[in-house]
């Protein structure tokens, strides 16, 4: 008898798509764009993050990386990065709408950039924005469940709430607010930014989210393919393990098999 959990991680709704995988991948920071392509390839993953300003400014390989990007394969999501006012950001997501033809965006905006943090009234703001110009709003914002709330009554599709400051490293440093955040709207939320490693992926994914996004954790990895995959089976098992039905902790041992008609030492047969 198979389990409809199984289908059901390759079937999600964000939006006006279907995914089949809920492991985001950004495309920054690699060595190469070659080694991008292998790390997009062996994570499973299926929609791809790339940065507005990066193309438009003509950093260096930026514009090639599109090229190391199969259409057929993947989902190119245009993202706000480096975007300090909600007047850039929205006038970024115009510009990734015109050139690539795609009508949904991954909104960041930044208060400043040692920290990385959103800035919660020029996010919500561009928000309102983008929306209401027909724009699938994929929203990076803070953990704070107001803050989510309130993105999702402007219309988001999705809120990210950062797990910690992008590039940390340190995974969900407040998983007490992603679940309040998880009680308090109905769009999917998908945590972006922090991971290090496979277990916070899946530490994330078993808070209940509906996928992560991520590109240090697996960009700068010693063997950056490798650490891709991991994280790619570590968001599908997070996911899995968070919706089976863990058992519930106890503080003594429970017998895997039970004590009754087993032969103890002292009772051998003769």
């Amino acid at each position: 008898m198979s389990s409809p959990l199984l289908d059901s991680y390759s079937h999600f709704q964000l939006g006006r798509r279907t995914l089949r995988s809920r492991l985001f991948l950004g495309t920054g920071k690699y060595p190469s764009p070659e080694l991008m392509r292998e790390a997009l390839a062996a994570s499973g993953c299926q929609v791809v993050t790339v940065a507005v300003r990066r193309v438009e400014m003509g950093q260096k390989d930026a514009a090639r990386i599109l090229d190391y990007i199969d259409p057929q394969r993947y989902l190119i999501l245009p993202n706000t990065a480096g975007c300090f006012s909600a007047e850039d950001a929205v006038r970024s997501a115009r510009l990734a709408r015109e050139a690539l033809g795609v009508g949904w965006v991954k909104l960041e905006v930044l208060a400043e950039k040692k920290t990385l943090l959103p800035d919660p009234l020029g996010t919500l703001e561009a928000a309102r924005t983008l929306v209401k110009e027909g724009f699938e709003v994929l929203c990076y914002c803070t953990d704070d469940p107001v803050m989510a709330r309130r993105l999702e009554e402007a219309g988001v599709s999705s809120v990210m709430p950062a797990g910690s400051p992008i590039g940390s490293g340190q995974g969900v440093l407040n998983p007490n607010n992603i679940r309040i955040i998880l009680e308090s709207v109905k769009c999917p939320v998908i945590v972006d930014a922090g991971v290090g490693t496979a277990s916070d992926v899946c530490l994330a994914m078993e808070l209940g989210v509906d996928g992560v996004l991520l590109n240090t954790g697996a960009a700068l990895a010693q063997d950056a393919v490798a650490m891709a995959r991991a994280m790619g089976q570590a968001c599908e098992a997070g996911y899995l393990a968070a919706r089976s039905g863990r058992i519930p902790k106890k503080l003594y041992a429970t017998a895997s098999s039970p004590w009754e008609g087993v032969i103890g030492p002292m009772q051998r047969p003769s």
